[in-house]
């Protein structure tokens, strides 16, 4: 997720696709982004997972500029899939 090679590249120009309250549900997002083929990272303002209480501005999920509408018509479908 994080490390993910596929993501290295997109620091300084991503967009969020959705901001949930703990990293938890974040890294459920990002695997279901990932199983559809659109790389995704977790970014929190957390201590790197040491301290959730500073999550004061929520966890966003993060996507390349060229994935955020696949990412929002996958995370807007109740069953996790993109209709046919």
């Amino acid at each position: 997720m994080e490390d993910d090679e596929g993501v290295a590249g997109m620091e300084g120009m991503t967009v969020s696709v959705a901001v949930v309250a703990g990293r938890p549900e974040a890294d459920v997002i990002v695997g279901l982004l990932e199983s559809n083929g659109i790389d995704a990272i977790v970014s929190a303002d957390d201590f790197g997972g040491q301290d959730p209480a500073l999550q004061l501005q929520g966890v966003h999920v993060l996507v390349a500029p060229a994935d955020e509408s696949a990412a929002r018509q996958l995370l807007a479908e109740p069953n996790g899939t993109v209709p046919a």
